[in-house]
């Protein structure tokens, strides 16, 4: 007994090491811009609901290190944080079921992210697109955070061996590279890290209102382009009323000739769970005016119950601090025996 105690013993001293069975763990992340809009919603938050009551191991991270890529104010980066954290307690993330915490209280993801940018090729960051567009919107001025944040992703993601990771369609580009430099680490220092695959979201990107050639965006300067989750029933009447569509009164999906009619289509069926033929069924007979008002109903029923615990989370700070925190010692507990090893392979210790 004495023997398979200790057995038992060395198994559990070990089980974070390369050697042990690789456990399925989910990450994902969200910049803190306030509270999120629709997109995110149907696109990302939607999906973490699900996943956190489907997988044993699930990490979600509000990434503020991440913001600071673009220019923040501090007052406005730490309210964001707050309004991001209360908005997807409202729709549904459990602290009971994930582990949700705040990026910068786990500083074995910069540390890692270091230790990761030293095998990184800088021709490869420089091929991705978003830091092309992104530093062309700085004036071509870009940072060298701006430039390296994809790094800091992939340790955000290996730093708990993460397998599975939700992402949207223009973040697949930085999903593989998280996957090549696993692949760099593994070859250098031996099989470490396990290779995390894309969980890619069912739902349609959803576009602006006011321009559907274009992904809904917090950023977007029209302020009817993008609905957010803690809009007024008025405020989203509106929105629907002034979305762009075309010339034609009949309600079709063709995402190709009638972007706009479509996106509204797309909106409606990921609110309702319904699929785009039962969508287009309800619709029959109306004209695209009288539908944006159908949408917009359908989405002002999905958001008020949400809207009503953001406002109430939103009243107690305190307790969203230390929901972040308590997740974040949680986050620190998994990362800290992987990060050990790490420095050991690479040869700080």
């Amino acid at each position: 007994l004495c023997c398979v105690l200790r057995f038992w013993h060395i198994c559990c001293l070990h089980a974070g090491d390369e050697h042990s069975a690789v456990v399925d763990r989910i990450f994902s992340g969200i910049q803190p811009t306030g509270t999120p809009h629709l997109g995110n919603y149907l696109g990302a938050i939607q999906n973490w609901v699900r996943l956190q009551e489907e997988s044993s191991s699930v990490l979600y991270s509000i990434m503020d290190m991440h913001s600071l890529t673009m220019p923040k104010e501090p007052s406005v980066l730490r309210q964001n944080i707050l309004d991001t954290t209360a908005a997807i307690l409202a729709c549904g993330i459990d602290p009971k079921k994930c582990f949700l915490f705040r990026q910068s209280l786990v500083p074995e993801h910069a540390e890692l992210a270091w230790i990761l940018g030293c095998i990184t090729n800088v021709p490869r960051l420089l091929r991705l697109p978003q830091w092309k567009m992104k530093c062309a919107s700085q004036n071509n001025e870009g940072t060298v955070g701006l430039l390296t944040y994809p790094v800091l992703q992939a340790a955000d993601i290996l730093l708990y061996k993460s397998t599975r990771v939700p992402v949207g369609e223009d973040q697949v580009l930085h999903l593989e590279l998280a996957q090549d430099i696993a692949q760099h680490f593994n070859k250098k220092y031996g099989e470490f890290f396990p290779m995390p695959k894309a969980i890619l979201s069912t739902t349609k990107k959803i576009k602006s209102l006011r321009d559907p050639a274009m992904k809904m965006s917090k950023s977007d300067s029209q302020k009817l382009a993008t609905v957010n989750v803690a809009d007024s029933p008025e405020e989203i009447v509106l929105k629907f009323r002034k979305a762009v569509t075309d010339f034609t009164s009949e309600v079709t999906y063709d995402p190709e000739s009638r972007p706009g009619v479509s996106n509204l289509v797309s909106i409606h069926a990921a609110v309702t769970g319904l699929s785009i033929k039962e969508v287009l069924q309800q619709a029959a007979g109306l004209d695209t005016a009288r539908y944006k008002m159908v949408v917009a109903e359908s989405v002002i029923q999905k958001f008020a119950p949400i809207r009503n615990e953001i406002k109430k989370l939103q009243e107690d700070k305190y307790h969203l601090i230390k929901v972040l925190e308590d997740g974040a010692e949680k986050a620190k507990e998994l990362a800290a025996p992987i990060y050990q090893e790490i420095r050991r392979l690479v040869g700080f210790q």
